[in-house]
Order: structure tokens, then C-alpha cells, then sequence
């Protein structure tokens, strides 16, 4: 048996646990994926799960989105402070509000907790992102919103099941009745399927808590708990010995700048001490709260910074907690990155949070600007009038299409994936066209748009979607106005573009970043997703060869990214 005192660890045993914590969370995701029923889960996987310790603190997940995995802790501990005393066995909570922890508010977050003997000893926690919950489009992510209302249902805290008794009336209440008591806005347009799904959370998180009253019972609370908290030392250890390397290569004190596509600044400064290897992460100067909804929220910052920071180091450890102990992350209140509780932020969450990507890779010179984009396009029908006041049931669909993933030096980027905060796969035309009322036109690489150098950007992709009935549709997305930029010479990948071809082909209009339109029968929207940002200046490959070759332990320091195959977030 170890000693589950002693400050001193086994290292396999260490081993041995990291990856017992990361199985739980791995088969709380194949039930989820196996018991959902929408494209967005089952197919589309834009979804996590992940163990927290009775404290809120992340402890260890599978390898799902990084979005959702940096800020899920920030929702755990909101609904322990607001019910920790009362929880009691079968409870679980739900949970979406930006103010309580949320991404935004297609992430519907169940919280379970793990007892023995009275105490909670972990929690078990998913995040699903959900097709429709409201609001005034469907699919939930209007490009236009100006306020959260206009998104749909949000829920600061609902216990969705009290000690093993399922609470639909308030669940229906939360999704459907409040959300269209607002102005121009619809309750949740297809509540079976979101209330299926729901269930699947529900269910997940209770194989999350079978498995860890499993290992509790092989092992004992305090070697499981002892170990908890060895792989929390263990990630903080690992990211202080990266800021160190990172202040003899680089410095101890470095910046970078990036905008959104409206020219909203978002502005770091990283500043490290090399002697305890802790840094400060300061976001002062970045641009005010916005009108409309790329404000992030604060938890979704601090999720884009755990997973740089995470994708630089080159060990194999599981994101958690520990990866933020060494950081003071400071972020300007009031600004876009820290709004007010009622501005909107739909796409801060999916589009914010992939600048704040850039601007810290961008920081710390660990390569070169991918897409910077998720490019979200919703689609469906049904709701309330806005002139009868007639509420009719409906769908909503909702994906994210991939792009070029950035050079670094030793690589050229990948074409057509999915890069950084999201982790999401596309949905198969199969799928897609059995399913709704859309043909595939077009789904290929777009040739040229990454960006050119010693090591070339990854390419973008076409998709193009023809209609077969009228449907309310909407594409947000960004870089289309800012392209995505190299590094040490390394040319910018190329910006992208979204088209609306009218039926019959005569008449193509550019839509721009963001809109809702109403496509009728046969009208075709053709998304060209960004490309991403080359390396080094074209034509001196060898140069950087010589210097990846001749000086790899800098290369390394810069984390994962030049041994991806070993990354596991």
C-alpha cells in the first residue's frame, strides 16, 4: 500500500493514476456520445467531461475541448458555494450563466457529486453544447445579439435531479417558458431532443461516479486523495519549469497585440520570475465591452491561457489545476474580456477565445496564427412570431468548420481541421443531408490560403451548403478582415470569405463576417474558411532545419507543439 502521507511519491504510481483519472472522464464521453441523440453531440463531439475535487478544482479529463475543460472549474466551484452544505446523494445541478462559470449559453453544464460516507469527494461534471435553447434565432448563436437574452435560456443554478428524482417541470420552465417571456425571443424550439441529451449528461456523470467510488474502493480516500493532489503539484511543476526555460530564451518580460476583425485590441503582457518560475499575465489595454457578442467571459480567458500554456510544455501530464497555481492572470475590468453580466457573448466563447490563442502563442513565439476562427453556422425554423406571438415547434442546427492550423519551426500547418479551443469533429454529409434539409455542394481544401514560408500555414477549406427548403440561416465568424500572421518572415494565411449564391447562380452576394439571412429553396451558401500563418521566410527551410536539428531543447521548451504526437489535452 503507498503512503498516502508522505510528500514523496511513486512516479509509476503517479502514472498509474493520472491515467485511471483520465479513463473515468474518457468513459463518461463514450456515454455520452452513445446515449445522446443530436448531431452536435453524437456526431459533432462538442462536448466534455472531466473529475474535479471536492474543492471545484479540475483533477483530470480526456482529451475533449479545451473551451470547456479550462472553465469548468469555474462552474463546479459557483455551485458548491451556492449549495455545498445542502447536496446531498442524486443530486445534480445545471448550470449556463456566464456570471456562474459558463461559456455561453448553448453549454449546458451538469454537476454531480461523489459521496462516501456523508462528504463529497469528488464531482463528476459535463459540458454539452446544445443545438437550440432560444433566443432569437435558431441554433442559439445569433451573430446580431446585443444582450445575453437574446441567446436563450440562462440558468445561474437548477438542480435538475433532487436525491435520484428527475425535476422536469422546472427543467421545461428554465428551457422553454422563461427564455420567451423576453422581447422578439422563442423558449427552446425542439425540447425533446435538448431534454434527451440532458439526460445524457445526467447519465454520464453517473458512470463518472461509479468509476471513482471504484477506485476509492480499490485504493483507499486518502491514497486516491493523496495522489489528487500529487498530480496537481505535478502539472504546476511542469509549467513553472516552462516559464522558466521561456525566460532564458526569450526574456522575462515580452508582449504581443492581435484584433478582432472590428479592430478591438486584445493586449498581453507576460511578465516571469525566473526564480520562482511563476508569471503575470496581464491583459491591460485591451478593448472595452462590445456591443455586440464577442465579449468572453473571465473563465473562458483563463481557459485559452491553460491551454497554451499546457500545449507548451513538452511532458505528457493531464490538464488541471495545478497549471494556473505559478499564474496571475489580470484582466481589465470592464473590458471585452471581463464584460458586464448582461452583455452578450455567444462568440466570445467560440471566437474571442481563439484570438486570445493567438496573442499568447504569438507572445511566446511558439508558432505561427491558425485560423483564429471556428466559422459558426446555424440554420433551422420555427419559434415565436414576432407579430402573432404564435409559438411554433422547430429544429436548429448548429456546426463549426475547420481551417489551416499554423507553421511552426519544424513544420508546415495542417490543412482543414479544427485548431486550438475547439476539438470538435464536422459533421459527415451523410449526416448532415439525411438529417436536414441541406445538400453538400462543396467540401475541399482551398488551395493557397495558408500562408508561405520556410514552413508553409495550413490551407482552409470550401463548404458549400444548398438549402432544399426556406430556412433562417447565420454564419459567424471571424478573419475576414484580419488575416492570420506569420512568423520570422513567415507569410499571413489568407483571410476568408462567406457567399450567399442566389438560386440559379446569377447573383453572388458577399454576407461579410457576421449575418442572418432567410435563404429560400436552392440558394447555396459557400463558407471559404481562413488559411493559416506560415514560419520563417520562404525558401530558407534549411536554414531552420539547421536550427530545429542544432537546437532542439528550445524548440522543445516551447512546449508540445514540436512533438504533437504526444500532446493529449
Amino acid at each position: 500500500m503507498v503512503n498516502a502521507t508522505s510528500k514523496d511519491y511513486d512516479p509509476i504510481t503517479l502514472s498509474v493514476f493520472q491515467n485511471r483519472f483520465m479513463s473515468i472522464a474518457e468513459a463518461m464521453g463514450r456515454s455520452l456520445q452513445q446515449t445522446s441523440i443530436s448531431t452536435n453531440i453524437k456526431e459533432r463531439l462538442d462536448y466534455s467531461c472531466a473529475v474535479f475535487a471536492p474543492t471545484g478544482d479540475l483533477v483530470a479529463n480526456a482529451p475533449f475541448m479545451p473551451v470547456h475543460l479550462g472553465s469548468m472549474s469555474w462552474s463546479v466551484k459557483h455551485q458548491l458555494a451556492l449549495h455545498g452544505p445542502t447536496l446531498k446523494p442524486g443530486d445534480v445541478l445545471l448550470t449556463n450563466a456566464p456570471q456562474s462559470g459558463g461559456s455561453h449559453l448553448p453549454d449546458l453544464t451538469v454537476i454531480t457529486p461523489c459521496f462516501d460516507n456523508g462528504e463529497i469527494i469528488f464531482f463528476s461534471a459535463s459540458r454539452a453544447h446544445h443545438a437550440d435553447i432560444g433566443g432569437i434565432l435558431p441554433g442559439s448563436m445569433p451573430p446580431t445579439s446585443t444582450a445575453l437574452f437574446e441567446e436563450g435560456a440562462e440558468i445561474p443554478s437548477l438542480k435538475v435531479v433532487s436525491e435520484g428524482v428527475y425535476n422536469r417541470a422546472e427543467v421545461y420552465t428554465a428551457l422553454v417558458d422563461e427564455p420567451a417571456k423576453y422581447p422578439g425571443c422563442s423558449g427552446c424550439r425542439n425540447f425533446r431532443d435538448v431534454e434527451s441529451d440532458l439526460k445524457a449528461q445526467i447519465a454520464a456523470n453517473h458512470k463518472g461516479v461509479q468509476l471513482l467510488t471504484a477506485l476509492v474502493a480499490e485504493w483507499g480516500l486518502p491514497t486516491v486523495h493523496a495522489y489528487m493532489g500529487h498530480i496537481r503539484a505535478n502539472a504546476e511543476s511542469a509549467v513553472r519549469g516552462m516559464l522558466r526555460r521561456a525566460a532564458v530564451d526569450i526574456g522575462t518580460t515580452f508582449s504581443a497585440i492581435d484584433y478582432l476583425d472590428d479592430g478591438s485590441p486584445i493586449c498581453l503582457r507576460v511578465e516571469i520570475d525566473p526564480t520562482t518560475g511563476g508569471a503575470v499575465f496581464d491583459f491591460e489595454g485591451t478593448g472595452p465591452e462590445l456591443r455586440g457578442n464577442l465579449n468572453a467571459p473571465v473563465c473562458v480567458v483563463h481557459a485559452a491561457v491553460i491551454y497554451c500554456l499546457r500545449s507548451m510544455i513538452g511532458e505528457d501530464i493531464p490538464l488541471n489545476a495545478g497549471c494556473l497555481v505559478p499564474l496571475d492572470i489580470r484582466i481589465p475590468k470592464g473590458s471585452l474580456l471581463s464584460p458586464s453580466p448582461t452583455a452578450a457573448v455567444c462568440g466570445g466563447n467560440v471566437m474571442t477565445s481563439q484570438r486570445v490563442t493567438d496573442t499568447v502563442l504569438k507572445a511566446f513565439r511558439a508558432c505561427s496564427a491558425s485560423q483564429g476562427d471556428t466559422n459558426n453556422l446555424t440554420f433551422g425554423v420555427g419559434g415565436k412570431d414576432p407579430i402573432t406571438g404564435e409559438v411554433t415547434q422547430g429544429w436548429g442546427y448548429y456546426e463549426t468548420i475547420c481551417g489551416g492550423s499554423g507553421a511552426g519551426p519544424g513544420w508546415h500547418g495542417t490543412s482543414g481541421v479544427h485548431t486550438h479551443m475547439t476539438n470538435t469533429r464536422i459533421t459527415d454529409p451523410e449526416i448532415l443531408e439525411r438529417r436536414y434539409p441541406v445538400l453538400l455542394r462543396e467540401f475541399h481544401f482551398r488551395p493557397g490560403s495558408g500562408g508561405k514560408g520556410a514552413w508553409n500555414g495550413g490551407d482552409g477549406v470550401v463548404r458549400s451548403y444548398q438549402f432544399l427548403e426556406g430556412l433562417q440561416v447565420s454564419i459567424m465568424s471571424e478573419r475576414r478582415a484580419r488575416a492570420p500572421y506569420g512568423v520570422d518572415g513567415g507569410g499571413e494565411g489568407g483571410m476568408g470569405r462567406n457567399l450567399w449564391v442566389r438560386e440559379g447562380g446569377g447573383r453572388v452576394v458577399n454576407v461579410g463576417g457576421k449575418g442572418t439571412m432567410q435563404f429560400a429553396a436552392g440558394d447555396t451558401l459557400e463558407v471559404h474558411t481562413p488559411g493559416a500563418g506560415g514560419w520563417g521566410v520562404p525558401g530558407d527551410e534549411k536554414a531552420v532545419k539547421h536550427k530545429v536539428e542544432n537546437g532542439l531543447k528550445e524548440v522543445e521548451m516551447r512546449g508540445s507543439v514540436a512533438d504533437r504526437s504526444r500532446v493529449d489535452f
